[in-house]
């Protein structure tokens, strides 16, 4: 499936467990504290530190904590330094994989990317290695289950909106839009009274590599794995599984 990425669906669908939940947290903090040094601390002018916050605010994160974030990014308060790195890689059949990383330590987080990627019969891989295969995308997800609008009616709106896209993947509809429509896309749906699960900004691939098997079960096994370290804010992937076969491994 071109322009959209399996492993987002996989990570919505599985659920938030308390740590997942604790992770998520953290990399919301972080991501609103980079917003905010990078950006300013005003969300209207600041469209990154925006879409952060809406995040947070969806993902039910106090309030105050948005706060202090944001006041650690401006310098109000003291914080951490943070470094942002991305990292690539392959997995199994040629799976193309890209790390978000946030780090206060550059040097641990390079060493323990290489030990997870080897561990779990990946390739560490060069800067620029895989970096092409993808491009920068909004996607906004639509519970078909959770929406009076028709297919139809959503593609009438999204299109008129400026988006790229609409695809289908199981019981959801996915908007994909260039990052300069995303916010006008968004904003269009929410209008209509469209119910929207998930919306952010990422690497989503060209084109995608059908995987199966014991291929299928070590790639998921090497994204679990990126995914569970402090660090990593995002991994994106290329791979596309069956459903059917999606069910049986998670079975």
């Amino acid at each position: 499936m071109s322009g959209h990425s399996k492993w987002a669906t996989i990570k919505r669908k599985k659920g938030a467990t308390d740590a997942a939940r604790g992770r998520l947290f953290t990399r919301l903090i972080k991501e609103i504290t980079i917003a905010a040094r990078s950006g300013g601390a005003s969300p209207e002018g600041n469209p990154r530190l925006r879409l952060a916050i809406q995040t947070a605010k969806g993902s039910n994160m106090p309030a105050d904590n948005i706060k202090r974030a944001i006041m650690k990014g401006t310098g109000e308060l003291p914080g951490t330094t943070y470094e942002e790195i991305t990292y690539e890689g392959y997995g199994p059949a040629g799976v193309a994989i890209l790390v978000d990383v946030v780090t206060d330590n550059a040097n641990r987080a390079v060493s323990e990317m290489r030990h997870i990627f080897s561990r779990n019969n990946g390739n560490f891989g060069q800067s620029g290695s895989v970096a092409w295969m993808f491009h920068k995308k909004g996607t906004i997800t639509l519970p078909v289950s959770k929406n009076s609008l028709s297919e139809d009616d959503i593609m009438g709106v999204v299109l008129e909106a400026g988006a790229d896209d609409l695809q289908s993947d199981g019981g959801d509809l996915i908007v994909i839009t260039s990052p300069a429509a995303f916010d006008a896309v968004k904003k269009a749906l929410e209008d209509k009274g469209a119910v929207i699960e998930n919306a952010a900004l990422g690497m989503v691939p060209q084109n995608t590599v059908k995987v199966t098997g014991r291929d299928a079960e070590i790639v998921l096994k090497l994204m679990e794995a990126l995914e569970e370290h402090d660090d990593v804010q995002n991994v994106y992937a290329n791979f596309d599984i069956d459903d059917k076969e999606l069910a049986a491994l998670h079975g």
